[in-house]
């Protein structure tokens, strides 16, 4: 049985149940590595230059550890676009080239091209290259991308009831996840890439914290995909970045929400869409509390306790003085 190692970074909160499916109808055995820890992030500092941004630092820290592994093939697709006329950030164009570059010693790659951005055609010759590798069959490596499809659509769905992209994957493979009973009636909108927010150690496990603090936490995955795509259409130029449009999106969609108190975005420093997206969600929300949090290999666990607390307080306040402003001037 020949085995494949998938990365736990970047885009593996949003496709790993597809693609380790895939491969496992084909017959193969799929191997994670661990939830990133500080030796992750160590190895993928020594590996990656300084002006790479703290998520794929992670993610070759992963590939580090997945080199250890006796496996056959290193899973490490060229993502260029994953929807129509969008296009993804351009260092997942050449994470391949660089993972050939700076680290030796490597399995052979699937370096499967990801790109829905014309038709899919390329794409499904792409799914029978990878294929090939376990199967001469080309029915077989049709019917296991379709089922594994659909696995993908399950576990979206579970993320549509609440939970994280993390816990749905961990749900979806038989892990039993808590549920969250807040104790307040403050509701927070938190924003960021998945390979940021559901990654614990580069989130710095912000939503267990907000949890914790008694906030409900409402995530992009929960809210519906028509109603995120017609608030970011208000934009005056569309965004062609996939994951900036649904961060706006969302954020328009949150500001006029009225079960929202209020909105944090997690931006990773270094990165260019993130900058831009930041600024434009600033100055495009009104009259709801916001506040932008940006993360690397350098930030405190302490300074970003005290920034919750601080933003959880001021949404106790605000609500305790708008609630008191509808009572009646003669008791």
């Amino acid at each position: 049985m020949k085995r494949v190692g998938i990365p736990r970074g970047l885009f593996f909160y949003y496709y790993y149940p597809l693609w380790k499916s895939f491969f496992v109808n084909l017959g193969a055995q799929v191997i994670t590595s661990a939830p990133t820890n500080c030796l992750t992030v160590q190895q993928g500092i020594d590996s990656m230059v300084d002006e790479s941004c703290f998520p794929i630092k992670v993610y070759f820290g992963h590939i580090k550890e997945l080199c250890r592994e006796p496996i056959d093939y290193l899973f490490v697709p060229r993502i260029v676009s994953v929807e129509r006329r969008s296009y993804i950030c351009p260092k997942f164009m050449g994470i391949p080239d660089m993972v050939r570059a700076r680290i030796k010693d490597l399995p052979p790659l699937i370096d499967t091209i990801i790109d829905y951005s014309r038709d899919n055609k390329m794409m499904d010759n792409e799914i029978l290259k990878a294929g090939k590798l376990f199967t001469s069959k080309i029915s077989r490596i049709r019917d296991a991308y379709q089922a594994a499809y659909k696995e993908l659509q399950f576990c979206k769905a579970l993320a549509g009831q609440g939970y994280t992209m993390a816990e749905a994957i961990n749900l979806w493979e038989g892990i039993p996840q808590p549920r969250f009973n807040c104790d307040t009636h403050l509701t927070v909108g938190l924003l960021g890439h998945g390979y940021s927010l559901y990654d614990q150690n580069i989130s710095m496990n912000i939503i267990d914290r907000l949890r914790s603090m008694g906030c409900k936490v409402v995530l992009p995955e929960e809210l519906d995909k028509q109603a995120i795509e017609s608030r970011a259409a208000l934009l005056p130029k569309r965004i062609f970045w996939t994951l900036g449009r649904k961060m706006v999106g969302s954020a328009l969609y949150m500001a006029q929400s009225q079960d929202i108190d209020g909105i944090i975005y997690v931006a990773c420093f270094g990165c260019g869409p993130d900058s831009m997206v930041g600024e434009i969600i600033e100055r495009k929300i009104a009259g709801k509390p916001y506040m932008l949090i940006t993360v690397d290999e350098h930030t405190g666990e302490a300074g970003l306790v005290t920034r919750l607390e601080a933003f959880c307080d001021m949404l106790k306040r605000r609500r305790i003085r708008n609630g008191a402003d509808h009572f009646s001037p003669h008791g």
